[in-house]
């Protein structure tokens, strides 16, 4: 008896991805290790000394994490409240949180108790950071108003009350003691000068302003807010220089590369943006679990972590070649060469006969059920859901044997409404035959015939199939149109609309869908297999 053959499943070339330099670089990053914080992580913060800790602000805590440390080293829980924006200072010693109390709280890092706290806000304090020469402590609040405090002193040194809305964010300049950023709801950036009472300068990014961010030469200004990412130039008054759009949701947060080459944007749509500042294109995409409302770059770019609403802390290391070398400390013990060369060297004899083993043949499942004769469970198998979604070409090939061995019209027999609508949902969403797409009235436009409303009828021509005969077809702008018989049968069948037949009885000819697809294939498929299209297939969750 002659082995069963297997179904031959057709391929087809792949497009081939456009691979960049900038994309073997960011995907030279580990598996995400994830920690589960007790809030929203809404601030994270590296330490700019060796082995650089980073500070991570959730809930009531601060937690402060070794770079490859999967528990904190170190936490301060001395809020009674919300805490927000916990931020190093440069020399790495002092940590500065802002907090739901209107209070500012100033922490030694060797250290658990806070050594200062600094009242005077009369909301919460989101934005809190130190100046450049490391004796003033920048700080903004719900109240509308930003500060400068002395560290020393726990003095107010200056009050700045131009904002009309909350101020989130803000950023000192690390080259001017006296310069400071602020970003605020009322959609504006203003840059602060503690030398003069009011602002220098001021930019209406348009929205409602997330996350501000210099440019390590401080010419260029980046400010987030709504779906928009805004370049400013400051050395030409606060210009705009470019706005970039590339997300769907809110950016909450920014940071940039050591070198400043790569601008990074995390957003509420769950993605993390890396723009290039030479181009300002996206040049790689990162996709999170949840939104995003932090994000920090390592100073030596060896790790990228994301701060999540759900609480989970996403760290990614890069990956460095001793990690091959090096399995829990110590080295890999080689196998034994001898095992992969045994036989390589063997010269056969001139009486040796070659035996050749079997291998044994695993089938798929509907390849069993094939060789069984169970041509319905084979039909079943292929339209499962990992199935028919992920590998459709397998299901169009048992599709087509079951055609060419004549039991097709068998597979379908006996099968309620819920089953043929997952059939119908797979055809309509792959099936297409040649002769091109048109419009309604005949015109090659998609878009015309996607703006049919929901009732339109189209008659049905002698053969099952849908055609123009003469019929109203469409009513746009309340006005009938038809089309001639000789317009072609393929039809493009806008998103939300159904077609159906004349007959009275509702039969439907065609199910709306944004893809092009055949009139004739569908009629020519239920006048063939007797399968009755009624609107009751389509009320099914599956389409």
């Amino acid at each position: 008896m002659a082995s069963y053959k297997a179904t031959r499943i057709p391929s087809f070339p792949r497009l081939g991805e456009k691979v960049t330099q900038d994309t073997l670089y960011w995907r030279n990053y580990k598996t995400p290790v994830q920690i589960k914080e007790f809030g929203a992580v809404t601030k994270i913060d590296f330490s700019p000394l060796s082995p650089h800790n980073y500070a991570v602000t959730a809930s009531t805590r601060i937690h402060i994490y070794g770079p490859y440390s999967q528990e904190p080293v170190k936490s301060f829980t001395r809020f009674k409240d919300t805490a927000y924006s916990g931020t190093f200072r440069s020399d790495g010693q002092l940590l500065v949180a802002g907090s739901e109390e209107a209070l500012i709280r100033l922490f030694d890092v060797s250290g658990r108790v806070a050594l200062r706290e600094y009242t005077g806000h009369s909301k919460a304090v989101h934005f809190t950071d130190f100046s450049a020469d490391r004796f003033h402590i920048l700080s903004g609040s719900d109240d509308y108003t930003c500060r400068l405090w002395d560290i020393p002193s726990s003095a107010e040194v200056s009050r700045y009350s131009e904002h009309t809305d909350y101020v989130r964010c803000g950023t000192p300049s690390r080259l001017n003691p006296d310069v400071f950023i602020t970003g605020s709801y009322d959609h504006t950036v203003k840059v602060f000068d503690s030398r003069k009472e009011r602002s220098v300068m001021t930019m209406d990014h348009g929205q409602p302003v997330e996350s501000v961010l210099l440019f390590p030469s401080e010419g260029l200004l980046v400010s987030a807010g709504g779906r928009y990412v805004k370049v400013w130039d400051m050395l030409k008054g606060g210009q705009v220089l470019v706005s970039l759009k590339n997300h769907h949701k809110t950016v909450t947060c920014l940071c940039m590369s050591s070198t400043g080459q790569r601008l990074l944007s995390g957003s509420l749509d769950r993605h993390v943006k890396v723009y290039s500042t030479t181009t300002y294109k996206v040049v790689h995409n990162f996709d999170y679990a949840a939104s995003i409302l932090s994000i920090a770059l390592a100073p030596n770019d060896d790790s990228i972590i994301a701060g999540m609403t759900n609480g989970v802390l996403s760290v990614k290391h890069k990956k460095h070649p001793e990690d091959r070398k090096m399995v829990g400390g110590t080295s890999r013990h080689r196998p034994a060469y001898r095992v992969f060369v045994k036989g390589k060297n063997y010269m056969p004899k001139q009486d040796d006969f070659l035996v050749r083993k079997r291998e044994k043949a695993h089938l798929k499942q509907y390849d069993k059920e094939l060789k069984r004769f169970q041509v319905s469970k084979a039909l079943d198998s292929v339209l499962k859901p990992h199935v028919r979604l992920k590998t459709p070409e397998v299901t169009v090939a048992v599709i087509q044997e079951l055609n060419r061995r004549g039991t097709l019209k068998n597979a379908l027999a006996g099968r309620d409404e819920k089953g043929l609508s997952i059939l119908l949902s797979f055809l309509i969403r792959h099936l297409h035959e040649g002769g091109g797409t048109v419009g309604c009235g005949g015109q090659a436009d998609p878009e015309a015939a996607g703006a049919c409303r929901e009732g339109d009828r189209l008659p049905a021509g002698a053969d099952g199939g849908a055609r123009h005969d003469g019929h109203p077809v469409c009513h746009h702008d309340g006005q009938e149109r038809s089309s001639s018989p000789a317009e072609p049968s393929s039809q493009w069948i806008g998103g939300g609309q159904r077609w159906t037949g004349p007959d009275g009885e509702g039969n439907l000819m065609l199910l709306a869908t944004a893809t092009p697809i055949s009139s004739s294939g569908l009629s020519a498929f239920s006048n063939q297999y007797g399968v009755e299209l009624r609107d009751s297939l389509l009320e099914s969750d599956t389409f």
